[in-house]
């Protein structure tokens, strides 16, 4: 294995082509050309693969090891790796897998120890002491932090933060399984794959609406994460893995204890993906990994049992989110076959999230878009096609008007400009497929809106903040970014 260097094409590596950008979207593939911008840094694909692949470049060694290993695994798809520990604890690994823990960042763990601390203490006499307790075979995960992140629908999302020990522990052992599964994964998950993106899995349900598969079951499931089974999970890392002690690692982390502080800053721990035999943390390192080999056993079943064929239903994942489009009349038992499978897998599907969408009569939301029928600009013609959902505009204008809020009139103007320009920036670099236009004048004008009152409250501005705040004031003199097809008439006429 260690002389075969070159990695093997990995399946599926080409997601679907990509549309380019323009007043009208492409309603045929093959016909709209590929961004290559950056979502918030980075390109999308390697943002959206950070989870696995990391965005920094691995040293030679590394990314030799990680050829052989992938191709290995590529050429044999029976084969199970039984020298896999001594690889994650090698001094090259754990020193990239921690260059990447840093430049993830993110918030210590119950511990309390950050990164400056480690850089204080001396960052390889750290992760020697570190190496050598996994080469010892001393290694006990610390329990996993859980905080609460708020949800558009007002509900909570529980996050798991994991030490950064634990973390670079993780990373360095997904630097070594990683493409072991890559080399397994189906062309339907997109999530946490190196060179595959949440944009490559909206074009591929585009390209499948073009195709005519217009029935589509619009899938979720209930508390993904913390419900995948542990003995299931484990058997799907046991077929490619049989070293005993990274089995031992991953079950470690997945029954590992969970630390909340109550509003009375109280302290308490719990250990209930142990007792409960299931739940992989959201935020910990390894958790999208296991994730998504796991959903691998539903999207491979879907071809085995035969599905795929008999109902000519295909699906289209993307971490715990996934639809599955059918032709017209095969979306009803599509959706019972869906149901079956997800028992088996002891898996929930959320009943009241979870429908049948006939287009083009109705709509559904993907993975922050709207599909359903959309209208040309240009000659009024109707398409299926895609364009960002109506939430995620609202979200986004709700974001600008906090930022532009009266009690926020202390700043500079220049740094609210650029706080604006990043959050716009960083919107329309995922919202940049589809008939996006729209959506991009409705947020232009809003943005004018709220930094013209934001401004004639900052300068106490009696009469009309328009004329003293024109549309080529904003964008000419101070640099309000112009979101991509959107009207340049502001150099005319105030809007």
């Amino acid at each position: 294995m260690e002389g075969v260097l070159q990695p093997a094409t990995r399946e599926g590596q080409a997601g679907p082509r990509w549309k380019s950008e323009r007043l009208i979207v492409v309603r045929k593939p093959g016909n709209a050309g590929g961004a290559k911008g950056p979502l918030f840094q980075g390109s999308v694909r390697r943002r959206d693969s950070r989870g696995l692949a990391m965005s920094l470049k691995p040293p030679e060694k590394v990314g030799k090891l990680q050829a052989a290993l992938h191709d290995k695994a590529k050429r044999s798809p029976s084969y199970r790796f039984y020298l896999l520990y001594d690889k994650v604890y090698r001094a090259d690994v754990m020193a990239y897998a921690y260059e990447c823990c840093r430049r993830n960042a993110g918030a210590p763990g119950v511990d309390g120890q950050t990164f400056d601390d480690i850089e204080k203490y001396g960052r390889d006499r750290w992760l020697d002491e570190l190496a050598e307790i996994l080469r010892e075979k001393r290694y006990q995960p610390q329990a996993v932090r859980r905080v609460w992140i708020p949800k558009p629908d007002g509900k909570q999302r529980p996050l798991g933060i994991p030490t950064i020990r634990d973390r670079v522990v993780q990373m360095a052992a997904v630097l070594v399984l990683g493409p072991i599964f890559e080399a397994d994964m189906p062309p339907e998950q997109y999530a946490y794959r190196e060179g595959r993106s949440a944009l490559d899995a909206v074009e591929a349900v585009n390209e499948w609406l073009y195709l005519g598969y217009t029935e589509v079951v619009d899938a979720d499931l209930s508390g993904y994460f913390d419900s995948i089974p542990h003995a299931e999970l484990m058997k799907s890392v046991a077929r490619r893995v049989s070293d005993r002690h990274v089995l031992h690692l991953i079950k470690m982390w997945l029954e590992a204890p969970v630390e909340e502080t109550d509003e009375q800053g109280r302290r308490r721990r719990t250990t209930r993906n142990k007792d409960d035999g299931r739940g992989t943390p959201q935020g910990g390192v390894a958790s999208p990994l296991l994730a998504n080999l796991y959903m691998r056993r539903f999207v491979t079943g879907w071809r085995k049992l035969g599905h795929e064929r008999r109902l000519n239903a295909h699906i289209v994942n993307y971490a715990d989110d996934f639809v599955i489009v059918t032709y017209p009349g095969g979306a009803d038992e599509a959706t019972t076959a869906m149901r079956k499978m997800m028992e088996k897998l002891r898996l929930t599907v959320n009943e009241t999230k979870t429908r049948t969408c006939r287009l083009p009569e109705e709509t559904f939301d993907f993975l922050g878009y709207t599909f359903g029928r959309q209208y040309s600009p240009r000659n009024g013609r109707a398409y299926l096609g895609r364009k960002p959902a109506k939430k995620k505009i609202r979200r986004l204008c709700g974001e600008i008007s906090a930022a532009t809020d009266r009690r926020t009139t202390w700043q500079d103007v220049r740094d609210l400009v650029a706080d604006l320009n990043a959050k716009l920036r960083g919107w329309s670099n995922y919202f940049r497929v589809g008939t996006v236009v729209p959506a991009y004048e409705t947020i232009m004008k809003h943005t004018r809106r709220r930094l013209r009152r934001w401004l004639g409250v900052k300068h106490k501005v009696r009469g009309s903040v328009v004329a003293r705040y024109p549309s080529a004031y904003l964008h000419g003199e101070l640099g309000l970014h112009l979101l991509p097809g959107c009207t340049t008439g502001w150099k005319r006429a105030n809007s």
